[in-house]
């Protein structure tokens, strides 16, 4: 059983989606951000970027154990190990990564951006406000053009979409209006409807603070990098 170390973020659903879809038997545990969790020796031997989700898979490729960490290299591992939703083409292949690889290179890193300035940060900085919500509708625009003409960004559903999607559920932290995006829309609301996809988000949902961020100054530390949890 694969062991999926997480708390209840974008990044992890990306893999309760999958793992969800496919059936694979998994087992949750627990990695209180807030609390520092994910600087414990035992988790920084899976993840030493002490950034989850990770997992453990007793039945590695060569059917020993391995630990996977960062979310696009998980889903591509489990891509690979259950050969479903990443074609097994070459071009269908790279029409899927390169979507992947814009979702661990843009979507993520920018929107989690404006998340932070304009949830998160002490002090409101108009130009980082405004840097990261223009690119964050910059980034939907190019989805919604890309959807025009098909139903999922790589044509059929893969891991591409389901690295996209959790970032996208929370459009309105990000500061992105939606309501004229209608690919978007149409491509968020089939991706909702499905049975797995559901089940995925709901795991450890419980578990999410009803406010976003930081819930006092020492999770600010903690999540935000005080010097007494750097690790050299």
């Amino acid at each position: 059983m694969i062991e999926l170390h997480m708390w209840p973020t974008p990044n992890a659903h990306k893999v309760t989606l999958f793992l969800e879809e496919t059936g694979l038997p998994y087992r949750t545990v627990e990695v209180n951000i807030g609390a520092g969790d994910q600087f414990k020796p035992a988790f920084l031997a899976i993840s030493p970027n002490n950034k989850m989700p990770a997992i453990v898979d007793p039945d590695g490729p060569d059917g020993r154990p391995i630990s996977v960490f960062e979310s696009g290299a998980i889903l591509l591992y489990l891509a690979e190990k259950t050969g479903r939703f990443l074609p097994a083409d070459a071009r269908g292949r790279y029409e899927v990564l390169q979507w992947l690889m814009f979702q661990m290179a843009s979507v993520g890193p920018m929107l989690g951006q404006a998340h932070h300035f304009r949830d998160y940060a002490p002090e409101k900085l108009p130009y980082a406000i405004d840097r990261y919500t223009n690119e964050s509708r910059r980034i939907y625009r190019v989805v919604d053009t890309r959807l025009k003409d098909r139903d999922y960004v790589a044509g059929e559903y893969s891991i591409a979409d389901m690295a996209i999607y959790p970032w996208f559920l929370h459009h309105e932290r990000e500061g992105v209006d939606i309501g004229e995006l209608s690919h978007v829309r149409r491509w968020m609301d089939a991706i909702g409807a499905r049975p797995a996809t559901q089940r995925g988000l709901a795991v450890m949902a419980e578990r999410r603070p009803a406010k976003p961020g930081p819930q006092s100054e020492a999770q600010r530390q903690i999540l935000f990098g005080s010097k007494q949890y750097e690790r050299h």
